[in-house]
């Protein structure tokens, strides 16, 4: 019984992690959209503000233990290539 609610724990936990790394992605495609700039501080500012944000979440969901390390590192990743082809696509 203990091992099946943390699984579910574990699952809720990365699930919330990726619905906000989602949220950041969205948030940058339309700041992308309107200002056409990434380059621009404010862009830079929201991108480092959620980005720090995101990572201490998930640094206090590994210590809890909901999830590993490498997951955790994974998603800043993931994250990281898509706001990285989001700001390509935006300069052609």
């Amino acid at each position: 019984m203990a091992t099946n609610l943390a699984a579910i724990q574990r699952e809720q936990a990365l699930q919330l992690l990726e619905a906000d790394a989602e949220k950041i992605r969205c948030l940058i495609e339309v700041q992308l959209e309107n200002l056409k700039m990434p380059k621009c501080p404010l862009y830079e500012e929201v991108l480092d503000t959620h980005m720090f944000g995101l990572s201490r979440q998930i640094d206090f969901a590994v210590r809890l233990g909901l999830i590993s390390d490498i997951e955790g590192k994974g998603l800043l990743d993931s994250l990281e290539q898509k706001l990285s082809a989001l700001a390509e696509a935006s300069e052609l």
